[in-house]
Parts: structure tokens; sequence; C-alpha cells
């Protein structure tokens, strides 16, 4: 078994590192460091020598005691490597992440599953994400919408609706996902809209993220969506809509206008998701496949920590 080492936030080498994600042949964009410092500020690391081999570990502290707890918006970590071989011991790298801490909770990537946790110490749960490739042209992938959302799009055409791209700014679209995604979903705070923020406007400024956004005959925004590209996907990241936009069907209107412009072109629309039944039938609904990843979970907290909540 080859021997990782871990590394505090401060030896690790930003530039090496991102080198690795960007030529990893799973990488993806939640394990690039700069991601990382914004959803997980002091992750530590396992590394082969010249970072062949790389895991984050997104770290955070709990009644003074240090334990792998995956961030929020970052649904894929795990191993990652620009040798394909190394992948296949998943299993014993997943063990060398376990042992470090009383406690982990670490979602890895599809090229990371483990066929058993049977012999070892930790349990593992699979989770479903969707995506939809769009190389195919737009009429071959329509065809393939199911009945409902081809019903939802033809109702969205009777309101007039407009499609703008980057036409507000992030904090605009931050507050339009507070006001309208918020209430039904309080357990995000002040802090995970700052990173929301961070992420967009990162994404923004170094033009691989897009904004989408969807006007009614009045001019209102009704539904926004932010897409940002990495690895020849665009992630389905940080989406809301209004009542007004769901009746209107605003959002069945804005990923048809997305599939639409990158139709024909080598990008994957990752959707990340849903565990949810009702969204993944949305995802569904526009062809989207499943595919599976893995939640690896290890505690070894003492009985008098074992009232956290994660």
């Amino acid at each position: 078994m080859m021997k990782l080492t871990h590394l505090q936030h401060n030896e690790i080498d930003k530039p090496l590192w991102e080198k690795s994600i960007l030529n990893a042949v799973n990488g993806n964009l939640y394990a690039f460091a700069w991601y990382l410092d914004i959803v997980s500020p002091n992750w530590e690391a396992l590394v082969s020598n010249h970072y062949e081999i790389v895991i984050p570990l997104p770290i955070k502290k709990i009644v003074g005691t240090k334990m792998i707890i995956q961030p929020l918006f970052a649904q894929q970590l795990g191993i990652f490597s620009t040798n394909v071989k190394h992948l296949s011991n998943a299993e014993d790298f997943i063990k060398q992440v376990v042992d470090l801490y009383p406690y982990c909770n670490l979602q890895t990537n599809k090229l990371n599953l483990i066929e058993s946790s049977a012999g070892n110490n930790f349990n593992v749960h699979y989770k479903i994400n969707y995506e939809l490739d769009l190389i195919a042209t737009y009429s071959y992938i329509y065809n393939k919408y199911h009945t409902n959302t081809k019903r939802n799009l033809a109702k969205s055409q009777q309101y007039n609706l407009q499609l703008k791209i980057n036409t507000i700014d992030a904090p605009t679209l931050v507050n339009f996902i507070r006001k309208n995604v918020g209430v039904k979903v309080p357990l995000l705070k002040d802090k995970d809209y700052n990173k929301m923020l961070q992420i967009i406007n990162n994404a923004i400024k170094y033009k691989f993220g897009e904004i989408y956004e969807v006007y009614d005959e009045k001019n209102q925004l009704i539904a926004a969506t932010f897409f940002i590209f990495s690895h020849r996907k665009a992630y389905y990241l940080f989406a809301a809509s209004t009542p007004i936009g769901k009746e209107k069907r605003a959002m069945f209107f804005l990923i048809d206008q997305f599939i639409k412009r990158y139709a024909e072109k080598n990008v994957i629309l990752d959707f990340e998701g849903s565990m949810i039944p009702g969204l993944a039938r949305y995802y569904e609904s526009f062809g989207a496949v499943a595919g599976k990843y893995q939640q690896i979970v290890a505690n070894r907290l003492p009985f008098y920590l074992h009232w956290l909540k994660f």
C-alpha cells in the first residue's frame, strides 16, 4: 500500500495542487484549491510525491476536535490522480483518510467507488448524481425530454419570457436566491451566502461562470441560475425561482435555453444530485442520466460527543 503524506493547510503547495487537479483524470470543480479555500478554509490534504495523487480533507473543528466533514457547495471530493491506475487503490487510500481523525463524513467521486465496506472501520452509502451530455444535436436531446417537460416548455412559451445572460451582478443574484430559497432552506446561514458570493464573484471575474436570468413581460426577474464551468462540465450550482417564475415554468425555459446554446459542444450538464425524489424526477425529465458516487462515514468519537449533529 502506498503511504500518502498528510499536509496541514499551510504546507500545501497550491500551484502544484491546482496543476494536479486540472490534469487529473477525474478532476472536478470542487477539488480546486481556490474553491476549497472558500468552502472549507482550513482544509488539509493527503498527497503523494509530486502530487500525482491528492486527497483534499475538508476539516472542521468542533468542541476542540478536528473532524472531516463534507462542506456545503462541494458535492464530490475524494481521491484525485493524474494516473488512472492509482484510482484502483481507492479503498486503501480511504482507510488512510478515516484513520486521521475520530470522525469522517466524506463524499467521494464516481471514480472512487468501493465495492464493500466489509472488514473496514467505515461505512459506505450510495448517492445519486444526474448528468446530461450535450454533445448531441438539440433536436436529439429535446426528443429525450419527458412528455411533462415538453408540456411545461409549451406552457412557458405562452408568457413571452426573455432570457438574459450576465446582466446582473453576483450580489444581486445571491440576494435573489436568499429571498426565494432561504425560507425553504433554513440551514443556509449568512456565512454560507457569503461563500456563495465568493464563488460566483471568482468565476465571473475569471470568465468561467455564467448567470442565466429569466424575465417576464413586465421585465421582472422571475428565475435565475448560476452555471460554473470546469473539466468539460457545466455545474448547475445555484438556482432560484419566484412564485411567478414557478407558475410560468421559467426554470424549464431557462434550462432548455442553456441546453439549446450548448448542444453539439463537448460539455456535460451536471445537475448536482439529487437524492430528493422530486428533484431527481425533474433532472431525469430533461434526459439526464443517473450515476453513483459514495459517502464514507466513520465515527470513533467518544460517547460523550455522540450527541453532535453534522
